[in-house]
């Protein structure tokens, strides 16, 4: 039996898991180990990297729905068939990011949510819990499908932007969430957004600089500027067909995902 840890991940994916492997399967140098993810509509197989003589690391594939499913640990070798040599469950969840994320997607011109969203912003989290919040609700809004009508300002588009009103820019900017700032600056109605009034009268960009957040400021306003780092500009994906492979260049895993 193999431990995996944690038992679970987010939808999302892009999570650290920890390989333990027993004593017999502790093996030789030449010997490469896979994960492969058996779901009730798509399949995942990850490489691994070897931390120590025990154990192995991956990245959690990002998945369709929530559901248990089987997790087999496949060994292969040169000139040998490839074995599996251990197999346990593992847990596909929804979880708090992923909720937030569908909430904001949601309200995106519902101003009664949005000014909601607000009172957040009295009880300041924390830096760190602000990075991590950014990271995991970025991740999560990348998973979503969002609608191919979707727009940041919402479904009414005959609005015009001189109507004052709270947008899901003013609730990144305002929480100094950059890489959410940055996910719904490349979604339609994202640059639209940096130029609507609230009404107090600020726009995302005024927000910006009175908070005195430098990074989101450039964010917003510098013609060239680049993604903030996190999980997602590590890893690249590459779409074909029915199979999406991804690489995460963080730990050099590889990611194949398919229906």
């Amino acid at each position: 039996v193999m431990k995996l840890n944690p038992q679970q991940a987010p939808l999302y994916g892009d999570s650290v898991i920890t390989v333990q492997l027993t004593e017999e399967d502790k093996v030789e140098d030449d010997v490469v180990f896979y994960l492969v993810f058996a779901g009730s509509t798509v399949q995942h197989c990850t490489s691994t990297r070897k931390i120590n003589p025990g154990s192995l690391e991956t990245i959690s594939p990002g998945h369709d729905c929530c559901e248990t499913v089987k997790v087999a640990l496949c060994a292969s070798r040169e000139g040998h068939p490839v074995l599996v040599v251990a197999e346990e469950s593992f847990q596909f969840v929804q979880d708090e990011a992923y909720d937030a994320a569908q909430f904001l997607a949601t309200c995106a011109g519902n101003q009664q949510a949005l000014n909601f969203t607000r009172f957040l912003d009295r009880s300041r989290p924390p830096a760190a819990d602000v990075d991590f919040l950014d990271e995991k609700v970025a991740l999560a809004f990348r998973h979503l499908k969002l609608p191919a009508e979707w727009n940041v300002l919402g479904a009414d588009q005959s609005l015009t932007e001189n109507i004052p009103r709270e947008t899901l820019m003013h609730f990144a900017v305002r929480l100094g969430l950059l890489r959410l700032t940055w996910f719904l600056l490349q979604q339609p109605g994202g640059r639209g957004a940096l130029s609507i009034h609230n009404n107090e009268g600020a726009t995302p960009v005024s927000l910006a600089l009175e908070r005195g957040y430098q990074k989101l400021h450039q964010l917003l306003t510098e013609e060239g500027a680049r993604e903030p780092d996190s999980w997602s500009t590590l890893s690249h994906t590459v779409h074909s067909g029915d199979y999406s492979v991804k690489h995460h260049r963080g730990l050099g895993v590889y990611l194949l995902t398919a229906e």
